[in-house]
């Protein structure tokens, strides 16, 4: 007998994935990425104050930083983190918002 198989439940994890420009074409200088360290402590504390997911971590290389959220709610965690974001000064820059299988891009 097989057994049954549940229907998809819908509750996939989203992701917010903020991607920044940074000077010269490898890891940005210190004080750029000092920024970027700053503003994950601030938009870590504010995901854990709203409850809507948490930071995982960066990337830097290529003359970009990429920071990585993720929750139940890729909208409701970009509303958290939009202020932080926007309060940086690299540009350009953008943030991916991934629901399941569909994904939109918000120029910063």
């Amino acid at each position: 007998m097989d057994t049954p198989i549940a229907p998809d439940s819908g509750d996939e994890e989203h992701a917010v994935i903020a991607h920044f420009r940074l000077g010269g074409d490898g890891f940005g200088d210190v004080d750029q990425r000092e920024r970027i360290f700053e503003a994950e402590e601030v938009m870590e504390a504010a995901t854990a104050r709203a409850g809507v997911g948490e930071i995982d971590g960066n990337e830097f290389g290529g003359g970009e930083a990429v920071v990585y959220a993720y929750g139940p709610d890729a909208d409701a965690l970009f509303k958290v983190l939009e202020p932080t974001l926007r309060s940086l000064p690299f540009r350009p820059a953008h943030v991916r918002l991934r629901r399941g299988g569909n994904e939109t891009r918000v120029d910063l």
